[in-house]
């Protein structure tokens, strides 16, 4: 490669002149193509922004000029271009390069981001220290259309469009998120585009009156009025200039020369904010001439010839969003009353199956989670079941909704929380880990965890079923492999399942952990040790009845539990037996994550780190009981009940 082996720095990058960065363009994409055909990750999203990363990289003296990214799986450019080239085979790897922006990763990344419509609000909030503080730096931040959408965004536009801050806005304009854009602002968007005739027309006018001697000046100004009435009855563009923004474009998002244009032209805008509005294609230079653009946004290994992915040799399992999504279908058919919404998430979470069988029953609301959940909320109102499919993390963005809108009003409104638990290579803005604590403290709610796949069935119908608030965590991968051929049936709220019986020793595990207790329990019973295992099924409510028995008729108990510890399924089980009178009844030993951020690597090494494998529930379950003192008599055994 010419020129991207000796940039290592955007400082390299700046020494070039404008009329070879396109070649270091095609360098970088095609970087980014080898890279990823190896290890995976966010291809397409990547490389639909590569001349952006390079022409703001260009344009602004960066560190010192602040390039403040939205989501940041369209950043490979620009950690390539910061000194990360060499680190890049490294990406979503445990000890290896973020897939998102991380401060702490690279002084270019000025703030960190994993979820959507962040950047504008952190950008402005930039712009004002920077002006407090009497210091002189460009602010840019960068903004996808479907990002742009989102409430935080909106709220942001209005007040930088109130502050008249120095700022730019770079909007990346693909149509897309990881699905096509959905919304008006999208329409909005298409309707700037097809109106540049006028923008042309409007300067040709301008010129031709300013150009008539002696008076050209007082004409155009004197024209202005008149145009700009003309604007506001039929020009889009005009709704950016009433929100207080100056408005370049649109410009070729892939023509690096003619970016680099414009964002010196909206360098010397200094009376408020500007918005240089590119367009650009989602997995521009991807080999796969057939784009799926679910598929390429985020990707494993595949052939950098065609595109297509590496084909594993193993019998493949479904995945619960799969599972999620065929029972959604399966229930809409017999009740027209069940609707689906997602929030720009329809592959993610299974709710595409639902969009294609019933497109007048679900709903995809773009990168809008609290508006989501409202809409839920309203649904619910009148009498429908909406089921409300949101990852773990991102529902995190609507929790007053979730709290205000929904359960203080006990609305039926079904969440089912995709990516419970630890996600993986994404890292730790997508670990769904917060959602026991942040759902169970409220009241009318009922919090639920499969084991495996057949009881995600089960607990979708007995969710919806259920005529207040309900939600079910579970966690992001294939299942179990377990029969799901058969009818999903309705759970009695609140009641667990004894899988194993044993004595003196009791383990409750919470959804995706009941398979490693099942194969620690199996190690015990090989080192002396019987255990009970009990598939909890619920957080809230909590099954008094069996965990009483057991904490009388045990002398440990050791919960397993996929997510922080802290107001998590131990500290619940806790408080039940601090409320019944029997916390000194016995020993309770509380497994989950611990109190520290986890980072981005393979889930399986990640959950080891943490004991929360088979392995790793057998050896603390065994030091626990190794501690425990010797039992005058035998303990009780518990009845089976599934």
């Amino acid at each position: 490669m010419r020129f991207l082996s000796e940039i290592n720095s955007p400082a390299d990058l700046r020494q070039l002149k404008v009329e070879d960065l396109q070649e270091v363009a095609d360098e970088v994409r095609q970087f980014i193509i080898d890279t990823c055909s190896r290890v995976g990750g966010h291809t397409g999203a990547s490389l639909g922004a590569v001349e952006l990363a390079v022409a703001m990289h260009y344009v602004f003296d960066t560190p010192s000029d602040r390039l403040v990214w939205d989501v940041g799986h369209q950043a490979y450019a620009h950690k390539i271009l910061t000194g990360r080239r060499d680190q890049l085979h490294t990406i979503k790897q445990y000890d290896g390069l973020s897939g998102f922006l991380r401060r702490e990763e690279s002084e270019y990344d000025t703030f960190g981001a994993g979820h959507a419509s962040t950047s504008l609000s952190a950008a402005l909030g930039m712009a004002i220290a920077r002006d407090r503080k009497g210091a002189d730096f460009h602010v840019c931040a960068l903004i996808g259309d479907s990002s742009l959408a989102g409430g935080m965004a909106m709220e942001a536009i209005n007040q930088a469009g109130h502050l008249k801050s120095r700022l730019i806005v770079l909007l990346n304009d693909n149509e897309m998120s990881i699905a096509p854009a959905v919304g008006a602002l999208s329409r909005y968007l298409n309707r700037i585009k097809e109106a540049q005739s006028y923008h042309h027309l409007k300067e040709e006018i301008g010129d031709a009156l300013e150009s008539v001697p002696g008076i050209g000046g007082t004409l155009r100004w004197a024209a202005k009025s008149f145009k700009d009435a003309i604007a506001a009855a039929v020009l889009p563009g005009a709704l950016v200039n009433e929100l207080g923004f100056k408005y370049i474009g649109y410009v070729d998002g892939h023509n690096v020369p003619m970016l680099v244009r414009a964002l010196e032209e909206a360098k010397k805008v200094d009376d408020g904010p500007v918005i240089v509005h590119a367009l650009t294609v989602k997995g521009k230079g991807f080999p796969n001439p057939e784009k799926n653009y679910y598929a390429y946004h985020a990707t494993g290994p595949f052939d950098p010839k065609t595109g297509l992915p590496f084909k594993s040799g193993s019998a493949s399992v479904p995945t619960y969003t799969s599972v999620f999504g065929s029972v959604m279908c399966e229930l809409m058919e017999r009740d027209p009353a069940i609707t689906a919404v997602t929030a720009a998430m329809p592959d993610g979470t299974g709710i595409d199956k639902v969009l294609e069988k019933f497109p007048e029953r679900a709903f995809d609301v773009g990168i809008a989670e609290q508006h989501a959940v409202t809409f839920c909320a309203g649904m619910a109102c009148e009498g429908l079941k909406p089921v409300a499919a949101i990852y773990s993390t991102f529902l995190q963005r609507g929790f007053d909704q979730l709290i205000h809108d929904v359960c203080l009003q006990s609305l039926n409104v079904t969440f089912a929380m995709d990516r419970a638990g630890i996600v993986g290579a994404d890292g730790p803005t997508h670990h769904g880990l917060l959602d026991i604590a942040y759902l169970r403290g409220y009241p009318h709610i009922v919090l639920m965890a499969p084991k495996d796949e057949a009881e995600l069935r089960d607990m979708v119908l007995t969710a919806i079923e259920h005529p207040g608030p309900a939600a079910i965590r579970y966690p992001r991968g294939n299942g179990l492999g377990v029969d799901i051929s058969t009818e999903p049936k309705t759970l009695e709220i609140g009641r667990a399942e004894v899988l194993r019986e044993g004595e003196d020793i009791a383990i409750i595990a919470l959804g995706s952990m009941v398979d490693p207790a099942m194969g620690a329990s199996q190690k015990l019973e090989t080192a002396g040790f019987d255990a009970t295992v009990v598939n909890a099924r619920f957080v809230k409510p909590l099954d008094e009845k069996l965990i009483s028995e057991i904490a009388t008729s045990h002398r440990l108990i050791v919960t397993v539990e996929e997510a922080y510890l802290a107001g998590g399924f131990g500290s619940a089980v806790m408080e039940l037996l601090e409320r019944l009178g029997l916390q000194n009844e016995v020993r309770v030993v509380r497994m989950g994550v611990p109190d520290r951020i986890v980072t981005h690597g393979d889930a399986k090494l990640l959950l080891a780190k943490y004991g929360l494998d088979a392995d790793g529930v057998y050896q603390r379950t065994k030091l626990a009981a190794s501690e425990l003192p010797k039992r005058k008599a035998a303990g009780k055994r518990l009845r089976a009940v599934k």
